[in-house]
């Protein structure tokens, strides 16, 4: 409850008409963060708001929750999935941010308190903006009306369609039943609308079963529901059936095992449970529990609205964007804020110098054309700016706001695209990049931005305290853990694994710690994995970190460079040999090379895993480079596995900092 309370004191409650009359009109920039009822305010932020205000100490910030079902001034953010937050200076609105990007969040509220202070101390002009993001929804029916940018992994439903969760527990993916089971589910006719294995922490065991908080068997049920990958599914409604929840609930049968198999003996649970707490599978037991559960996996979901059921929905996509050389030195930033404001969400980002080779590869339709060797000297001119831009419609939005390809064109017919405004003077070329449609889009984002895995490491001082919490962030950053095991490193191991260090006068030290208590390993999946990773836990040095990256897990949980709390690879290739250390044993090359698939019996096996193997797999042949030459000066480059040549703008440390990546 003292959670609740602070969490409450830090942002005003605004809920009705009213209230948010009597809120515009408090004097100061006010950062709105407005949500659904069914999903509740963008928590992942709180801790940042809480910091910003801490730190800034300034009595004309004001921060607020609004909920956007009872505020009629809030009506066309109704049903919209993005968490989105909305600046106020004067009544009027100054700025917009959708996403929970949260280095971004932090620089829009210092920059327009600055702002907002100069209107009210000095009489500059406010400058108000309309919300780019809605303005689609305003034009003719003629045209076309796109959604509120929207998460890329929404799930849209039918309104007249009935939904609920259902899960494939610990105890029967560890069997290795999970695709048996869904094979089943399929044949009965349930309609799978969303699918994601997961790996349920402690406390998000808790919050999802807190409804059953007072049985004796809570702490058990928690800690089997968190005892390995889950299978979570949204099932729809079976042919002919008004209510598919009461038919879920049949085809799984009783909780209890032995009533399953003594009265619906072709019951999943009668088939796959072992036991009642082990009962394989889980079915929402009404409208509100699917209501609240599917919040709890898919804050995404929503029913599609009239305009989508008749055919004419825009599906939220991602497109590639590029900025040239010449304008990403001088206009990066300009250029991201436009992209935000017109409703973007930028999910990947990437910088890199690349080859003519490289270059012919991605333009490969362009390569006979007579403007292509201007096009090669531009795009290896410097670092080139990638990006992979997300909102409903990405593709043609991003288009429309590029303008015309030909640079004379665009200054003529539309001097507001982006293409007029950031065109070089006589550079034929035009300065920004946008894919032509869907299937050209997801094939250059590929591109630029492969899936890759890296190796992570919570180690042993964060491993009581901040577990949970940095699990928690990992889902929440988009990573897939694709296996994972706690473990004691024996002497042996974490000597092998930091070998190339053994001379170095760090070496017992960092050996000692690396040994003293369980330290978790996890393989991580996700597009761009080793920069993201990187990013997410921030410099080796604490100190360093809290001034270049104060929300990156080691600003927040690292208390020197020894004790720095996790691990993270420094390219793609020492990732891979690291991976190769800590899983060589039980995970061959081919499951490797996997994009996210992991064999859950062997992953329920890891979580077991002894000490006696701890030794065993010390003494393997894998190979482990040095950390300390991937340590990176600021300006240093890096080459990656498709053979990009990626700039760094982290600064170097001396001693220590190189060994504790």
């Amino acid at each position: 409850m003292a959670g609740k309370k602070k969490e409450a004191s830090l942002q005003a409650s605004v809920t009705n008409q009213e209230q948010w009359g009597e809120m515009l009109a408090t004097k100061g920039l006010i950062v709105v963060d407005v949500y659904q009822q069914w999903c509740g305010p963008c928590r992942a932020v709180v801790s940042l708001l809480r910091k910003i205000k801490n730190e800034l100490g300034d009595d004309l910030l004001h921060l607020a929750t609004a909920e956007a079902d009872s505020i009629e001034a809030l009506e066309k953010y109704r049903g919209k999935c993005e968490p989105t937050f909305l600046f106020y200076g004067g009544g009027e609105l100054v700025a917009v941010l959708r996403g929970a990007n949260a280095p971004f969040l932090q620089r829009m509220i210092v920059e327009e308190l600055a702002k907002e202070k100069s209107v009210l101390e000095q009489g500059g002009e406010r400058q108000v903006v309309k919300d780019e993001g809605l303005v689609d929804n305003e034009k003719n029916e003629d045209e076309e009306t796109p959604q509120e940018a929207e998460n890329e992994d929404s799930i849209i439903v039918p309104a007249s369609k009935s939904y609920t969760v259902a899960i494939i527990k610990p105890d029967a993916v560890a069997h290795g039943k999970a695709n048996e089971i869904i094979m089943k589910i399929q044949d009965a006719g349930f309609e799978i609308l969303a699918h994601e294995e997961c790996m349920l922490t402690e406390i998000e065991a808790r919050d999802f079963y807190q409804h059953r908080a007072g049985e004796a068997s809570f702490e058990d049920l928690v800690q089997f529901m968190s005892s390995g990958p889950s299978h979570v599914m949204v099932l729809s409604q079976v042919e002919g059936s008004a209510n598919v929840i009461p038919a879920w609930r049949e085809f799984i049968g009783p909780a209890d095992i032995e009533e399953a198999r003594r009265e619906q003996p072709e019951s999943l649970r009668a088939q796959y449970g072992t036991q009642t707490l082990f009962n394989a599978v889980h079915g929402s037991e009404d409208i509100d529990q699917a209501s609240r559960e599917l919040a709890f996996f898919f804050p995404n979901f929503r029913t599609a609205s009239v305009t989508e059921q008749d055919g004419e929905e825009e599906r939220v996509e991602r497109t590639l964007a590029l900025i040239r050389p010449d304008v990403a030195r001088e206009n990066r930033e300009e250029i991201l804020a436009q992209i935000h404001q017109s409703g973007f969400t930028v999910a990947l980002q990437r910088e890199v110098m690349l080859t003519d080779e490289q270059v012919r590869q991605f333009y490969i339709q362009h390569v006979e054309e007579d403007y292509f060797p201007a096009l090669l000297q531009s795009m290896t001119s410097g670092p080139v700016l990638a990006l992979a831009l997300c909102r409903t419609g990405a593709v043609h939005h991003w288009k429309n706001l590029l303008g015309p390809s030909d640079v004379n064109k665009a200054r003529e017919g539309n001097p507001e695209c982006l293409r007029a405004q950031f065109a070089v003077e006589n550079e034929p070329i035009n300065q920004l990049h946008g894919s032509a449609n869907h299937e050209e889009a997801e094939r250059e984002i590929n591109f630029f931005f492969p899936k890759e895995k890296t190796l992570a490491v919570i180690k042993p001082d964060a491993m009581e305290e901040h577990r949970e919490k940095i699990l928690e962030e990992i889902r929440g950053n988009g990573f897939s853990v694709t296996q994972l095991k706690e473990t004691v490193l024996s002497r042996e191991m974490a000597e092998e694994f930091y070998k190339e260090h053994r001379e170095k006068p760090f070496f017992s030290q960092l050996v000692e710690f690396m040994c003293r208590g369980p330290c978790l390993m996890l393989i991580l999946t996700k597009e761009n994995a080793v920069e993201e990773w990187r990013a997410m836990i921030g410099p080796t040095d604490p100190d360093q970190a809290k001034e270049t990256s104060p929300n990156s897990l080691r600003a927040r949980f690292a208390s020197d460079i020894l004790h720095n709390s996790v691990h993270g690879s420094s390219n793609e290739q020492h990732a891979e040999e690291k991976i190769r250390f800590i899983f060589g044993d039980i995970c061959s090359d081919t499951e490797l090379t996997t994009d996210g698939e992991t064999d859950s019996t062997i992953l329920a096996k890891e979580q077991d895993f002894s000490a006696d193997e701890n030794t065993e797999m010390s003494r393997s042949t894998t190979q482990e480079s040095s950390d300390s030459h991937h340590q990176r000066d600021e300006g240093m480059i890096r080459v990656t596995r498709k053979g990009f040549t990626d700039i760094s703008c982290r600064s170097s440390r001396a001693s220590k900092s190189a060994f504790l990546d």
